[in-house]
């Protein structure tokens, strides 16, 4: 029916003007049409921490006043995981509802997303939905003829897998990590976690990051100023034009900040003056990349989508660095960017949809991998082949209908692997020699480990990991891929 659904407005518009019961009947027709094709828009944050936003840390010291209204119209999610502690990673699980251990992402700048893989712009590209990606991709190299970031080039060309290949209609896109203001310079003298935003640019240097459109093209205009609102300055267009034309759409809004290196602009600096240059910075990039997100709410509203738009908010892992030497907070959680402790994974997570969820907060666990099974109950999609998804359906626990998760969610970077399994995490640092047990229940600080007071717990989870581990490594060696259907 949505397939023909354009043509049959135009149709019924000519009878409408006729006949009054028609115009009726075909309000609720169009009404439920779009409650069946709901909008899509995942904003990611990079490296911001769970004690970094007021609605989540209230005595954080980071204005984030559109974030926190978009806490209160939504779902708050107080236990909301990225897939790992680290970026890419994160990243891939969004779009294939699998586990980066699944596709060859391990950690950062390491392989990329795999053409066997189903994502969830290709799933809606087939529903007609218009599909595009802003900001930071991290899943693949952009170029393979100039030095680009961390990988691009010909020195990377085995892992060119930019957006356009992976159901994406549109993108404005970097490799990886830029500078949070003035993108694509750095001063003379510049540091590595940050600096004041440069004024005599004539000094500057080239960061060695570059923008890229959908068809590959370097982008070289609006690339001054807040790297948000340039972002911001790319995907509003692109949901103007689908709301227009009347389709529904999928954006990923995958901002920078407040990844280091972290710069500001006066004005947003200008509520930090008291802090040293590393803090007023990180603060500030955050305050602007807030703007953003109440600015993009604004627009939602302003086109008459909201209500009809799932939109998420979450980070991509906990925050940089060490407890006093990085500004970012994971507020009372052990561990940070790189740990699989909660400080390293619990983040900030948030979905505003008005015509279906009411607001308040919810415990239940949930993780990026969870976005592709969701969307997918939601429309009603059958996939095209019984891979196996780490992630499960959020949609009972967002409409109020359940308030447990179905299914135990798996972590593992490098040696360390954990296992939650509703209040209970394992945890190992040493590939799975030794154990430790949390009940987060009670000790979501993970300051005391009950592993010697429960060993048959422990031995039965530590089997139902390994297990898992093992239908990771088969997907690894490709045993999931064959022809798409």
């Amino acid at each position: 029916m949505l397939a023909h659904f354009d043509n049959y407005h135009q149709a019924m518009e000519s009878m409408m003007l006729r006949t009054p019961l028609i115009a009726i009947l075909f309000s609720l027709l169009l009404t439920s049409a779009q409650a069946e094709t709901p909008n899509v828009v995942l904003v990611m944050c990079d490296d911001l921490g769970y004690g970094d936003v007021n609605c989540f840390r209230p005595d954080s010291p980071i204005a984030t006043p559109n974030i926190d209204a978009m806490s209160a119209s939504g779902l708050k999610f107080t236990r909301f995981y990225s897939a790992a502690p680290v970026c890419s990673p994160t990243r891939g699980s969004c779009l294939t509802g699998r586990h980066p251990y699944r596709y060859g992402v391990y950690n950062a700048n390491t392989g990329h997303l795999r053409q066997g893989e189903i994502t969830l712009p290709e799933l809606l590209k087939q529903r007609g939905y218009a599909t595009g990606h802003f900001g930071k991709w991290h899943l693949g190299t952009l170029t393979k003829t100039v030095q680009d970031a961390n990988r691009g080039g010909p020195r990377g060309a085995k892992h060119f897998s930019p957006p356009s290949q992976h159901g994406y209609d549109d993108s404005f896109v970097t490799e990886s990590k830029v500078p949070t203001y003035d993108p694509m310079i750095k001063p003379a003298n510049a540091g590595k976690n940050a600096w004041d935003a440069i004024v005599d640019k004539s000094k500057a240097k080239p960061y060695g990051t570059r923008y890229w459109d959908h068809a590959g093209i370097e982008v070289t205009e609006n690339l001054e100023g807040d790297d948000s609102r340039i972002i911001m300055d790319r995907a509003i267009p692109f949901i103007e034009k689908a709301a227009s034309e009347k389709h529904p759409f999928f954006a990923a809004i995958w901002f920078h900040a407040p990844h280091l290196p972290v710069v500001a602009g006066e004005k947003h600096v200008a509520q930090y003056e008291q802090y040293d240059v590393y803090e007023r910075n990180y603060y500030g990039c955050i305050t602007a990349l807030d703007e953003q997100v109440g600015r993009l709410r604004a627009t939602l509203k302003q086109l008459g989508v909201a209500d009809n738009t799932m939109l998420w908010f979450c980070s991509d892992n906990g925050p940089e660095g060490q407890t006093g030497k990085a500004p970012g907070s994971a507020a009372h959680f052990r561990g940070r960017k790189r740990s699989l402790y909660e400080g390293g994974v619990r983040v900030p997570g948030i979905l505003e949809w008005p015509s279906r969820v009411t607001p308040g907060t919810t415990d239940v666990a949930a993780v990026t991998s969870d976005y592709l099974p969701t969307v997918v109950e939601v429309l009603g999609i059958e996939l095209p082949d019984t891979r196996p998804l780490d992630g499960t359906s959020l949609f009972d626990v967002i409409t109020g209908k359940s308030n447990s998760r179905e299914k135990p969610i798996g972590f593992q970077s490098g040696k360390q692997i954990t296992w939650h399994s509703g209040i209970f995490k394992l945890y190992s640092g040493d590939g799975g020699t030794s154990w430790e047990l949390y009940d987060l229940s009670e000790d979501p600080g993970e300051s005391r480990n009950v592993a010697a007071t429960h060993d048959r717990l422990v031995k039965k989870l530590a089997a139902e990991v390994s297990a898992w581990q093992a239908s990771c490594k088969a997907s690894d060696e490709g045993n999931d891929y064959g022809p798409k259907n």
